[in-house]
């Protein structure tokens, strides 16, 4: 069966604060020697391996080129980041972005203005994950649930607060769990929550990992619910995972 969840259009973007420059080193110009910091996301993630992907065909195409890429706590720390000037590029959640530039969600009073997109990667979607085994089939059924909703202040967790608000559900009505991808799919193996969510490009790592060992059910969006959500936050689409994605996911 297709899957129907939410994806946000143009999600994934690559930013830099608008007055960054390359750290160069001392010596001729040939000899100069560039210093790029990519700021990712978590190695369970989809960020991470792009970054890396990206240093290394910039170190292959460009001379005296060093980029290297980092593993952060992905948007809103990359975000952060770029504002100290402590990494030079970072993949981003384009709606966290627009949050941090016009101060709002969690850049709230902290607006961060001076970020400058340069491309747009590819488009991410939001999954809840289950087990099989739990019985658990529709996000409603989720009230009274221990679930990982992402990294407390992230992008991720942003966006599952979102949807649950969607079926009415806040986070007084569920056990939450401030955990990352990795760690929710952990949990959610070792049987410590009931659903975990993450916001990545499919097929994604973690996933992968829950369904080699475990039957998975990603929770479908109803359509009424994801025309409430787009209607509130433009950013978000609908999208369909197709069947086979997933081991274990029909």
């Amino acid at each position: 069966m297709k899957f129907h969840s939410l994806t946000k259009m143009l999600t994934v973007g690559l930013i830099a604060v608008m007055t960054a420059a390359l750290l160069v080193g001392c010596g001729s110009e040939s000899s100069q020697k560039k210093f790029l910091n990519i700021a990712t996301g978590g190695t369970a993630g989809t960020y991470y391996p792009i970054g890396g992907a990206m240093a290394e065909i910039l170190n292959k195409e460009i001379p005296g080129m060093n980029a290297s890429a980092q593993s952060t706590g992905a948007t809103v720390a990359n975000i952060n980041m770029l504002k100290d000037n402590s990494v030079d590029l970072a993949i981003v959640q384009n709606d966290i972005t627009y949050y941090a530039v016009n101060g709002t969600e969690m850049f709230q009073d902290k607006k961060v203005d001076n970020i400058r997109g340069i491309a747009s990667l590819y488009p991410e979607t939001c999954q809840f994950v289950t087990l099989d085994k739990s019985g658990i089939k529709s996000i409603k059924e989720l009230k009274g649930k221990r679930v990982a909703v992402g990294a407390a202040g992230s992008g991720a967790e942003a966006n599952a607060r979102q949807i649950l608000e969607a079926y009415g559900i806040t986070y007084n009505d569920i056990d939450v769990q401030y955990l990352s991808f990795a760690e929710g799919a952990s949990a959610l193996k070792d049987g410590n929550v009931d659903a975990a969510f993450l916001t990545a490009g499919y097929p994604t790592s973690s996933v992968q990992d829950i369904a080699s060992q475990n039957k998975v059910r990603l929770l479908p969006i109803d359509a009424d619910k994801a025309e409430a959500l787009i209607a509130k936050y433009p950013f978000y689409t609908k999208t369909t995972i197709p069947a086979g994605t997933y081991a274990g996911f029909d």
